[in-house]
């Protein structure tokens, strides 16, 4: 399945357990002689009364992610089109807690939860400020800090078509001040509506889209006042769409969950 090219291989654990260790994650992940994903979504038995299912988050080098905007978007589309869930509303059990999914005008959405600015939750060394600076020799680099349920760092960019976003995203990933990498933003704002945004994402590299990195840079970008309540967020795989009133409530992402293919992995 793919949301906006960000693609998984969706794993149906619910009729029993299917062992993942990193080596064969990775092994599947292979674009050459495996399947080929960015992440690996599980679907599992919820976890607490009243979720329809959980989901657990596998990267493409086997490591464990805390949350994935677009995955949690296929696992939803996935029950729907089982009719295991109701088109208007519905609750998954993600690794960080509880997700609210239904369908709406601009695909799949899901509450993606209040955006964490403490250092902390993003697990960086450094005290909370709006924009923190690290500096790669005579170079410095400004960024906004945000946690999603997974860390990242968001970097405003005047054309994101031309930013560094592997060497820079690299090398901030690779930073001692954070305590378990970080997915890295490169932002363009086009307007109060409207941004352009590439994800280096943590285990992965860059992907198509990313739907809690839209959700950071949304919430990074609206906290400086760059941007609106309602954003479009282009990706290179697409168009997603990210919703946020402000500090203390949850942000809002829709877009589109698309099947691909269907079959069994020899292994």
């Amino acid at each position: 399945m793919h949301g906006a090219g960000n693609d998984f291989a969706i794993v149906d654990r619910r009729a029993g357990p299917v062992d993942l260790p990193p080596a064969r994650v990775a092994r599947l992940a292979d674009r050459h002689r495996g399947i080929g994903f960015d992440q690996l979504i599980t679907i599992d038995p919820p976890r607490d009364p009243g979720a329809v299912a959980g989901y657990a988050i596998f990267n493409a080098d086997g490591s464990r992610a805390g949350q994935c905007g677009n995955g949690a978007r296929c696992v939803a589309a996935w029950l729907l089109r089982e009719e295991a869930a109701r088109a208007d509303g519905f609750s998954l059990d993600g690794p960080g807690g509880r997700v609210a999914a239904r369908i709406e005008g601009e695909g799949i959405g899901i509450d993606m939860g209040i955006p964490d600015f403490a250092p902390a939750a993003v697990g960086l060394s450094r005290p909370e400020a709006d924009r923190y600076v690290f500096r790669f020799g005579d170079e410095a680099v400004e960024v906004g800090a945000v946690s999603m349920g997974n860390p990242h760092v968001v970097i405003e960019v005047p054309e994101v078509a031309v930013a560094p976003v592997e060497r820079i995203g690299r090398v901030l990933q690779d930073d001692p001040a954070f305590s378990d990498s970080c997915n890295v933003g490169f932002a363009q704002v086009l307007d109060v509506d409207t941004i352009h945004l590439r994800v280096y994402e943590r285990g992965v590299g860059e992907t198509l889209a990313c739907g809690s990195g839209a959700c950071a840079a949304v919430a990074v970008l609206a906290r400086r006042g760059r941007v609106g309540e309602r954003v479009a967020v282009h990706l290179p795989g697409g168009v997603l769409h990210v919703r946020w009133p402000g500090p203390g409530y949850a942000i809002h992402l829709a877009g589109p969950a698309e099947f691909v293919f269907e079959g069994e992995f020899l292994t």
